[in-house]
């Protein structure tokens, strides 16, 4: 057993969550919203319909926007400016070439005054830094089964405020 000074382990055993549909994925959604802090990085895996798009839908929520949100499949990003923060939503689902994401600029949207949420980063290994949380999103059963591992002691501390019950899905 480690000693209680002893530093925590680098990497933790990733968390496990099922939810069942679509009110538990934007309720935890806003629950990850409201512990996020700028300079985040979020990476977002799963199958097509997974629910990546619903889960950021959520976190947006919980920072207060009420508006549309759009899937950036098309547009690879949409951003959304708040008070403490800019939100960055990516979808690299249709990403075919590297080139694009050097000439777009996109690497500066990784900064200390943003929060960038990236759909399938997957397409992009070489090119986004590491990211805080990483989430895999696969079916199970009739719901919705979230990996979340923290890569970063931020995104440890994101995890640690998180305030969500999954039998709460008002959120």
């Amino acid at each position: 057993m480690p000693s209680p000074t002893a530093p925590p382990p680098a990497h933790p055993a990733p968390r496990r969550l099922v939810l069942h549909g679509e009110p538990q994925m934007l309720a935890f959604g806003r629950a990850l919203g409201r512990a996020l802090r700028p300079g985040m990085f979020i990476a977002l895996s799963g199958e097509l319909g997974s629910g990546k798009t619903t889960l950021t839908r959520g976190m947006l929520a919980g920072l207060g926007h009420a508006g549309t949100v759009r899937s950036p499949t098309y547009s690879l990003v949409e951003p959304y400016s708040f008070s403490k923060l800019d939100f960055y939503h990516f979808d690299l689902f249709r990403f075919e070439d590297e080139l694009e994401w050097l000439d777009s600029g996109f690497r500066d949207h990784f900064n200390p005054r943003s929060v960038c949420v990236v759909e399938w980063p997957e397409r992009a290994p070489h090119l986004l830094p590491q990211p805080d949380l990483q989430i895999r999103i696969a079916a199970s059963g009739g719901g919705r089964e979230l990996q979340i591992d923290a890569f970063t002691e931020t995104g440890r501390r994101c995890l640690d405020n998180l305030q969500y019950r999954a039998e709460d899905p008002a959120g």
